[in-house]
């Protein structure tokens, strides 16, 4: 009889989880709707753009400004929030862990030998100089810090990997993919006519832009205007780049636990930390996709369905930032993360073709 009683009260716990998790479920939908229509409007902006022989604008930065442009007429409310913060935090972790599968170690070892070294360099120069030009600037550090990461590492996949660790808000993301997209759009047309007019090789093109540009379709664009071979490298560089999300995520975690445990002890108050609150565990996701693709476990066709379905998620994310995001608060911060950006940019551009010139690759190196 007792066995009976415990079977039975097992399965209305079981019952009861259940009708929870499908009423969390259902209060996900009207949100994660409205920010996977927005999304799926971008990419077919971004595809008509692109079919028109041009590439100024990605989807992500198009979904960010869809969003906002919502935002202004239609705040979101109780039926709307839940879904709209899961997809620009749990969704954006989703899409950081698919991305994964489009790194592949193979190639970060063909590359590397060439490009490490001018990395070194660029990513000196926005996490070391970009953090003074943020202070200079009286920008916080989470925004400076968004800034830095999306210029040196990849654009907005590094601001949405980087985002969640240090708890960065809407606001900051906003800024961070708005002063990367900026500069980006102005090297698109720029770098291929500097390329050619310095005498760069496909090779040297190849690496500058892929370390100096910062958004991955950007590098893809700015490398096919030079040259295809200058595309097909640039894109292997760019590649190699997004290997470097993985330390700085982990770096950024410890940080703002640091920053908060100082902040707690100067008001006198303690902090308990746990590992799991420093440890991003979504890296681990990224990792083990990158390592599986890297040891041939996903083939080649998976790989680039699992990027496309992975680069989607993330437009989706950053279309529920926009809809989160004031537009008018945003314009009220001024010209200074947009000027962060740029000198920040501007700099990585110059120290990556001098370390070039330096090394002997530019202006002649061959692949």
């Amino acid at each position: 009889m007792k066995n009976t009683e415990c079977f039975g009260e097992r399965e209305k716990t079981i019952h009861l989880e259940e009708i929870i998790i499908v009423k969390n479920v259902k209060k996900m939908i009207p949100g994660a709707a409205i920010a996977l229509v927005i999304a799926a409007v971008a990419k077919f902006l971004e595809s008509l753009e692109e079919s028109a022989g041009l590439h100024f604008i990605g989807a992500s930065v198009i979904a960010m400004f869809i969003g906002m442009i919502v935002n202004a007429f239609y705040k979101p409310n109780s039926v709307t929030a839940p879904g709209i913060k899961f997809t620009s935090k749990k969704i954006l972790k989703f899409a950081i862990i698919l991305l994964g599968a489009s790194l592949n170690i193979r190639t970060v070892l063909t590359v590397g030998r060439f490009s490490l070294t001018v990395m070194v360099f660029t990513l000196a120069t926005c996490f070391g100089l970009g953090a003074l030009i943020g202070k200079a600037l009286g920008l916080n550090w989470k925004t400076s810090s968004l800034i830095n990461a999306g210029t040196g590492i990849c654009g907005g996949s590094a601001i949405a990997a980087i985002a969640p660790v240090i708890e960065a808000t809407d606001m900051d993301i906003a800024y961070g993919l708005s002063a990367t997209f900026l500069f980006d759009t102005v090297m698109i047309v720029v770098f291929p006519i500097l390329g050619h007019w310095m005498g760069l090789s496909d090779a040297a093109f190849g690496l500058w832009a892929g370390t100096a540009v910062n958004d991955t379709s950007s590098v893809v664009a700015t490398g096919y205007a030079f040259s295809e071979a200058a595309g097909d490298f640039a894109t292997m560089v760019k590649l190699t780049r997004t290997l470097a999300i993985i330390p700085a995520v982990l770096a950024f975690a410890a940080i703002n636990v640091h920053l908060k445990r100082k902040a707690q002890a100067a008001e006198g108050t303690a902090v308990k930390v746990s590992i799991k609150s420093i440890f991003p565990w979504f890296i681990l996701g990224f990792l083990a996709m990158s390592a599986l693709t890297s040891l041939g476990l996903i083939p080649a066709g998976t790989a680039a369905a699992l990027k496309t379905i992975s680069k989607f998620l993330m437009v989706a994310a950053l279309a529920a930032i926009g809809l989160n995001t004031d537009f008018k608060s945003l314009c009220r911060s001024g010209a200074k993360p947009m000027l962060h950006g740029f000198i920040i940019s501007l700099l990585v551009v110059l120290v990556a073709i001098a370390v070039e010139f330096a090394i002997g690759i530019a202006p002649h190196g061959v692949l």
